[in-house]
Parts: C-alpha cells; sequence; structure tokens
C-alpha cells in the first residue's frame, strides 16, 4: 500500500473521533463536510447474535454486576463515530455490539466451541450515539474461533446498527492478523473497500489504563 502525504478519509474520521470535543469550525470536521465518505461494506449477523440476552447497560465489557473479577484479555477501548456519506454524525442511532471472549467463545448456547466460558465476560452492549454521532465501549480483544473444517475465523467485533433511516451489519476485524487473509467474509469484500473494516490497535491516551489498547472504528451509513 501507498503512503500518502495527505490525511484519508478515514484518517480523519479517527482523528476526529479521538478528539471528538472540538469546535464547529476545526479544520478537521471541515474537510469531513466537505468530501464524501464510502459506505461501511455489510458483514454476516452471524449464527451467535445475542437473541433474547440483555445487554451490558454501562458500556464496560471487561466487568458484570455483581462479580468482583475482570473479563480475561487485552483491554481495548474502543471508539469512534457513526455518520452518513456527507460526513454528517447520526444522532441518538442505536448500535449493538457483540463478540467473543478471549479464548473465542460467544456466550451463546448454539457455539459448541469447547474453548472455555469466561465467568467474568458476556460480550453484549447496546449503545446510543451522541449528538455528535461518538460512541464508546470497553472490552476485551476477542480470540479466533473454528467456524469449520479447516476454517479459523480472526478476531473480530460484531455490529449492529439501527439509524433513523438505515439499517447495517458490519463486523470490525484488527490490523495485522495472520487470519484475516484467509477469511471469507472478509477478502469477499473489493480490496479498496476492505480496509473500512480492519483496525488498528494504538497506544492508549494518558487517560486510560497504561496497558489498554485504543481501537478507532467509524460507521458510516447511507442516509443515517
Amino acid at each position: 500500500m501507498k503512503k500518502s502525504g495527505t490525511l484519508r478519509g478515514r484518517d480523519l474520521l479517527q482523528i476526529a473521533a479521538v478528539f471528538g470535543a472540538m469546535g464547529a469550525l476545526c479544520p478537521i470536521k471541515l474537510a469531513l463536510a466537505q468530501s464524501a465518505l464510502r459506505r461501511t461494506p455489510d458483514q454476516i449477523l452471524g449464527p451467535f447474535y445475542p437473541v433474547g440476552r440483555i445487554p451490558d447497560a454501562g458500556a464496560d465489557l471487561t466487568r458484570l454486576p455483581g462479580r468482583n473479577g475482570r473479563a480475561a484479555g487485552q483491554v481495548l477501548n474502543v471508539m469512534g463515530r457513526v455518520l452518513n456519506i456527507k460526513g454528517e454524525p447520526v444522532r441518538g442511532a442505536k448500535l449493538e455490539a457483540w463478540q467473543a471472549n478471549t479464548h473465542g467463545r460467544y456466550t451463546h448456547p448454539a457455539d459448541a466451541n469447547p474453548a472455555p466460558l469466561d465467568p467474568n465476560f458476556e460480550g453484549f452492549a447496546t449503545l446510543k450515539t451522541d449528538a455528535e454521532g461518538r460512541y464508546r465501549f470497553k472490552t476485551i480483544k476477542p480470540g479466533a474461533y473454528p467456524a469449520g473444517p479447516g476454517i479459523v475465523r480472526p478476531p473480530h467485533l460484531h455490529f449492529r446498527l439501527s439509524g433513523h433511516d438505515d439499517e447495517l451489519v458490519t463486523q470490525m476485524y484488527f490490523e495485522g492478523e495472520p487470519l484475516n487473509e484467509q477469511d471469507r467474509f472478509l477478502q469477499g469484500v473489493p480490496p479498496d473497500r476492505r480496509v473500512l473494516l480492519v483496525a488498528k490497535l494504538l497506544p492508549p491516551p494518558a487517560e486510560l489504563e497504561p496497558d489498554s489498547r485504543l481501537v478507532v472504528f467509524d460507521i458510516v451509513t447511507l442516509r443515517g
């Protein structure tokens, strides 16, 4: 991939998400407003969508109410913005997020993976975007898991967006995972749009846990 001396649209989105308290005339916000964005590619809902489950209400999936322990695994602070293709924030959108635990197992009765469950992790949250389209939650990095004979899915998070006019189901993958190259769902996306589904593990800002990682993932829908 060629490096460029200019910021791409996704780079601008990531910077704006991390420094979300900027003024209305910020150059980054102006740049977002002046360029059309690419819609986030669709991905499968998957067999482990948490139907009938009660989602986490505190946006911290690393701890469960009434339990003293913390979920096993690398702590991630996931944040981003939900925007339409004009770069406008989608306010008050519902965003569901669910995932496997650090061992690669979902807390779902249909998951036959023999990997252990984590008593301190259930892996499901429902969020609302704020006035700037921002969302944020804490979780752990999910593990890879078997999905059939000779098939292992790479670590990923599921997202389901219910906006005012649109609905979008997608998945977020992690940069540098070798299994990404073998995953038929990720590789089924055209290369120029595949990058929209892959996020980096970044060092945490000073206000976050020093051993955690920051992940910025922006979701772009058509109208919002």
